[in-house]
């Protein structure tokens, strides 16, 4: 099983996670953004180098989300880097304009360890976010992914591996010499 990820942050510096997210692609948007002219983090956990994903959303709709799995930049750096990302670089959608800048919600999510998952069963939707690894193919699904779809454990595993691009049995085999490597992790997220 995993150690629970402890890392808190008090209601000021969650505040200031958000607000960042949102200030990076406003500033960004005006061509005004600069890392040196970021507004200095209250507290020292913000300082840390943790990996964060910035998700956006638009009308309860996915918009954009990128993240990193870990990184030795301060942890407020990470979030205002990913929320450029999301906002800009997701091959999924185009950029985000200024007219609907305002129309967008942010959800951060921090990463804890990632470990190798021993055993699909103790998999705790919710709880636990997945990567799935076979040869060059990556998926990762954050623990509040499967939450909001309404999925089930097994839904959660075989949406891993269809985010991968692998077939959706995938999860079943990866304990077996086929390759495939199946990791969980937990996250705190904001939002």
């Amino acid at each position: 099983m995993t150690q629970n990820f402890v890392f808190t942050l008090t209601d000021g510096e969650k505040s200031y996670l958000l607000d960042l997210a949102k200030l990076s692609i406003a500033r960004s948007l005006k061509k005004e953004y600069s890392e040196s002219s970021l507004p200095a983090p209250p507290g020292g956990h913000l300082q840390e180098g943790l990996g964060a994903f910035v998700t956006l959303k638009k009308g309860g709709r996915l918009r954009g989300c990128i993240g990193r799995l870990s990184d030795t930049a301060p942890l407020f750096l990470t979030v205002s880097r990913m929320a450029l990302a999301a906002a800009f670089n997701d091959p999924r959608f185009p950029a985000v304009t200024e007219a609907e800048f305002e129309g967008l919600s942010y959800d951060i999510s921090i990463m804890g360890p990632i470990q190798k998952c021993p055993d699909p069963e103790q998999i705790i939707v919710g709880t636990h976010g997945l990567i799935m690894k076979q040869g060059l193919r990556q998926g990762l699904l954050l623990p509040q992914v499967p939450v909001e779809q309404k999925w089930t454990r097994e839904q959660f595993l075989t949406q891993t591996c269809a985010k991968a691009g692998l077939p959706p049995d995938t999860w079943k085999k990866a304990w077996k010499s086929d390759g495939a490597e199946l990791y969980w992790f937990e996250a705190v997220v904001i939002g």
